[in-house]
């Protein structure tokens, strides 16, 4: 931490990490102007747009929040500007480390602007999303971000109406709110069913699990049916489970796809997890990975690059995703008429051993 400047530390002769705190012993702005050495709008200034001051003086500024512990009024700042410095992020799980390394993407690109995220978890919920996006909107926030573009009615007229930007993330589609950013869902599971056709796999199959929350995962399996269609089989086949993707139901569901249809020779899972379960199911029972079944599954997780054998999966562009929506909004606050776009990023098929 830079030290404090001269003049803040003897200007007036006196000791200022001994100055007086008001009656509610918080330190305010003036007061970290006094010790910084600086006019209350430079530290201001500071607060709301980091890169407008010199490192300089940011740096003096820094040194006297930290010798104060001031911390700055959010919202009386944000109803000066009719707006606060948070982004409203509602994301449907905090378990899945693939919306972790969206936001932790968001966060390092908004961090050093002055923008902070205030993060929602809808639990798969749409009623869920409702509830959150109504509280987010009563802090004045400067920007909401939805995951998807599946919403309530309710959802929907309060996005109309709150004159904000808004973007939705990892999906693009038709009748987007306003800016999309992420990939085709529908395109992973055509991608899916291609690579099993390419590696000589006839009898293909799709293994998804709470597919009437997870309206993505659902996505995938109509894409994965799309391509089956398209290359003229008519036996569609699938399993799938009420239960949330996890490596115990991911065996289950497999055991019970090949109990009703035995000569399935390639599977596409919704999510690695439940691929994880099936392989282990796969290794129980002494069927050959891939030579017998093929399983390729979607979100390349981090047992998937080392497990035995590997794991054929698609990638998802999980940080990229975040710090696209950060690079969108950042741009956006200067420039409101960029709004209303659709950024592909696309996907990686990560072919492995299990293939």
């Amino acid at each position: 931490m830079q030290a404090l400047p001269k003049k803040a530390q003897n200007g007036t002769q006196e000791d200022h990490a001994a100055l007086p705190r008001r009656a509610t012993g918080r330190p305010q702005m003036s007061d970290v102007a006094l010790l910084a050495g600086v006019s209350t709008s430079t530290v201001s200034r500071a607060l709301r747009m980091p890169d407008a001051v010199s490192d300089l003086l940011r740096g003096r500024i820094d040194a006297a929040i930290d010798h104060l512990g001031y911390v700055p009024n959010i919202v009386a700042g944000g109803l000066a500007a009719s707006r606060t410095r948070v982004i409203g992020v509602i994301v449907p799980s905090l378990n899945n480390s693939f919306f972790a390394a969206t936001i932790e993407a968001m966060d390092a690109a908004f961090a050093p602007k002055g923008y902070q995220i205030m993060l929602g978890n809808s639990g798969y919920s749409l009623e869920r999303e409702a509830d959150l996006l109504d509280s987010f909107l009563s802090w004045s926030p400067s920007a909401i971000v939805l995951t998807g573009r599946n919403h309530l009615r309710r959802t929907l007229k309060r996005v109309v109406s709150c004159d904000v930007p808004v973007v939705e993330m990892w999906e693009i589609g038709d009748h987007t709110l306003d800016t999309a950013i992420g990939f085709s869902h529908r395109a992973v599971g055509e991608m899916a069913a291609k690579h099993l056709y390419a590696r000589n796999k006839q009898r293909i199959a799709f293994i998804g699990a709470a597919l009437t929350s997870d309206l993505r995962a659902k996505e995938r399996g109509a894409g994965f049916f799309d391509a089956v269609r398209a290359a003229g089989r008519h036996d569609v086949l699938s399993h799938t489970i009420p239960e949330r993707a996890s490596v115990e139901v991911g065996g289950a569901a497999l055991a019970a796809l090949l109990e009703a249809h035995p000569s399935v020779d390639g599977v596409f899972f919704s999510n690695d997890a439940l691929m994880l379960g099936a392989l282990f199911e796969c290794q129980r029972v002494g069927i050959k990975v891939p030579e017998q079944l093929a399983l390729i599954g979607f979100g390349d997780m981090d047992f998937s690059a080392w497990s035995t054998p590997t794991l054929s999966t698609i990638r998802p562009p999980r940080s990229e995703i975040g710090l696209e929506v950060a690079r969108h909004l950042l741009a956006r606050f200067a420039d409101p008429a960029l709004g209303g776009t659709t950024i592909d990023l696309g996907c990686q098929l990560m072919q492995r051993q299990s293939t």
